[in-house]
């Protein structure tokens, strides 16, 4: 699919919805949906020898201070690795998206007592760094992330605003739009992802934005 942002947004939901294999969580205030089993166990383990090999710490947009509010460590992923382009077809027969529209997807591990505190996909306007990440691009339409493993006690994903938390499952997939309907970033996509209490967490993020990804 090609098109303006509004229309990656406004089909992309429509999409989703229409897929049986997909649960939209039950809230008037976002557009999130979460299925299982979406990445096989097998392109899992493969995506996760990528994360452990070429991981670095992970950075932040807008630096807010706190040394602490993002821990884990990050992957930018090869997009010539076969695993790396399993996935990219898994996401465009998925969601519809040009891919020409598509950020690298990226790797998160998070060992330990990393956490990655409540905040949001977008770029928050305004901010000082918007107009360097938004620039050439765009803001972030929709976010899918999937969990590339069970973790053995915490790592969930809390979304405090609408009341919901996902729990880490091998192959499980999340998704929303970053956008109210009305287009307007929307807060209630704030997000937590919460502390490893015991083992590891690997996570693929892969975002959209509104125009072609140039860089």
């Amino acid at each position: 699919m090609t098109g303006t942002s509004d229309s990656i947004v406004d089909c992309t939901g429509t999409r989703l919805a229409a897929r049986a294999d997909l649960q939209r969580v039950p809230h008037p205030k976002i557009e999130l949906f979460q299925g299982k089993n979406f990445v096989t166990p097998q392109l899992c383990d493969a995506l996760i020898t990528l994360i452990d090999k070429d991981r670095r710490p992970s950075t932040i947009a807008d630096a807010n201070g706190d040394a602490y509010f993002r821990t884990s460590e990050t992957c930018d992923l090869d997009a010539s690795e076969p695993a790396v382009k399993k996935l990219e077809a898994l996401f465009a027969q998925l969601n519809g998206i040009d891919p020409a529209f598509g950020e690298p997807c990226q790797g998160q591990r998070y060992d330990v007592g990393q956490e990655f505190k409540a905040h949001t996909d977008y770029f928050t306007p305004g901010g000082p760094d918007y107009e360097q990440f938004c620039s050439v691009a765009g803001q972030r339409t929709w976010t899918f992330m999937i969990y590339l493993n069970a973790v053995k006690a915490g790592g969930a994903t809390r979304f405090k605003v609408v009341g919901k938390t996902f729990q880490p499952e091998t192959g499980k997939l999340l998704c929303w739009n970053n956008a109210r309907p009305d287009g307007s970033m929307n807060p209630a996509t704030l997000h937590h992802g919460m502390k490893v209490r015991s083992g590891v967490k690997y996570v693929i993020t892969k975002w959209y934005r509104e125009r072609e990804w140039g860089w």
